[in-house]
């Protein structure tokens, strides 16, 4: 007798798969987890994929041929927005897949999604470039990763927005982005690391920590061994413990530090301005602005460690970072809201999550990474995405204090 699997089977593992690990993250899933959300046992589910590794790649490429088809089809930069739109929805998983997870593919398999990334985003540059003639390839390139980071935004919201609200919205968002002008953007200062901490008897610990946010954003915490933590400052693995009891505190004490620098230049330019300028709320609005980019441009290992390790983290120390995230961004909705009164906050929450999203994105998305004016590029970008296309401009930033 033959036994037939279910029509659809891969598809709906696929789908369990995709949103167990949007959820929790990659190494909180277990297969038999996945196999529970599916019905079936976990030796039925290694019938369809051998492994978590290949299940991961898998739901990633299942995403991004979704968006690849939907691009194909699109003629004209409306189309483009649909297109977007409504794959952000359908596929709400894929932006963390993509941004926080894909990371720990095989390096083969990264080189090839990023290859089908950029494909994909050739296809946007020809249908915007057909209705803008006058941008350089670079600027329509960077206006397309940043609606499609934009998008990929919404996989950050913690509660799922209705398709009919978020579709919308996101046409909207994506039409405002691909509309900006960079024209005549000014270069700033070359971003630099934070300071490194003066000589004190705690300065190696800070190294370890400096260290620890650029190994496990870009490695993986898994991947990162205390001798290559050790290495990185100059001492022995062993004599990491010295300064940590674990890597596990080391993870948890760096995130905690990219936090405190994060709310201590962020929250603080937002407060500084809604406290003395006239403009009131669209001041502090503008303020927070280049207080984000600038922080980005300067510690992108410290917000992509954020994104990325926050589920290797004890329970506790985990509900710590999610409260902070929660009180982040309830600050900008709130802000928002009150220099756009005409959202809500389901509109106020995608609209801030696809400005973190794509800041975040840009300043690590080589070539675009490089470019001396992407600062204000950014601010521009961000300002069509949050929906207000004017903001008074904010004094410039003084050189952040170094935390204790």
């Amino acid at each position: 007798m033959v036994v037939r699997r279910p029509p659809g089977r891969r598809a709906q593992i696929l789908a369990v798969a995709a949103d167990r690990f949007h959820r929790s993250g990659y190494h909180q899933v277990s297969m038999t987890e996945v196999a529970a959300g599916v019905g079936i046992t976990a030796p039925a589910l290694y019938r369809h994929f051998r492994g978590k590794p290949e299940l991961l790649d898998r739901a990633v490429r299942s995403g991004l041929e979704a968006l690849s088809d939907a691009l194909r089809s699109a003629a004209d930069t409306a189309e483009l927005g649909s297109a977007l739109a409504a794959v952000a929805v359908a596929h709400r998983p894929l932006g963390t897949l993509v941004q926080r997870d894909a990371r720990l593919l095989p390096p083969d398999r990264r080189a090839a999604l990023r290859r089908e990334l950029r494909a994909d985003v050739a296809l946007m540059v020809t249908v915007l470039r057909a209705e803008r003639p006058e941008l350089t390839v670079p600027d329509a390139e960077l206006l397309c990763w940043s609606a499609l980071s934009g998008c990929a935004g919404l996989s950050y919201q913690s509660a799922a927005p209705q398709p009919r609200r978020a579709e919308p919205l996101l046409r909207e968002l994506v039409a405002a982005v691909l509309a900006v002008s960079l024209d005549g953007t000014t270069a700033g200062p070359t971003p630099t690391a934070a300071p490194a901490p003066r000589p004190r008897p705690q300065a190696r610990r800070e190294e370890l920590l400096a260290a620890a946010v650029r190994l496990f954003h870009r490695r993986g915490f898994d991947n990162v061994s205390t001798d290559q933590l050790g290495a990185a400052v100059g001492i022995s693995g062993p004599s990491v413990y010295r300064h940590f009891d674990s890597k596990a505190h080391l993870l948890a004490a760096s995130l905690v530090r990219s936090r405190e620098r994060l709310w201590h230049e962020v929250d603080g330019a937002i407060a500084a301005a809604a406290g003395s300028a006239p403009a009131g709320e669209a001041a502090a609005l503008a303020a927070g602005l280049r207080a984000y980019v600038d922080f980005a441009l300067r510690n992108g290992d410290y917000l992509g460690a954020m994104l990325s390790e926050t589920d290797r983290l004890a329970p506790p120390d985990r509900r710590v970072a999610v409260d902070f995230r929660r009180d982040f961004l309830r600050t900008w909705v709130g802000l928002l809201r009150q220099v756009r009164p005409e959202d809500d906050a389901v509109a106020a929450r995608i609209r801030v999550h696809a400005l973190f999203s794509l800041v975040n994105d840009g300043v690590r998305n080589a070539p675009h990474s490089a470019r001396p004016d992407l600062g204000d590029c950014l601010r521009r970008i961000g300002r069509a995405a949050l929906g207000v296309a004017e903001l008074p401009e904010p004094p410039e930033p003084r050189e952040p204090p170094e935390l204790p």
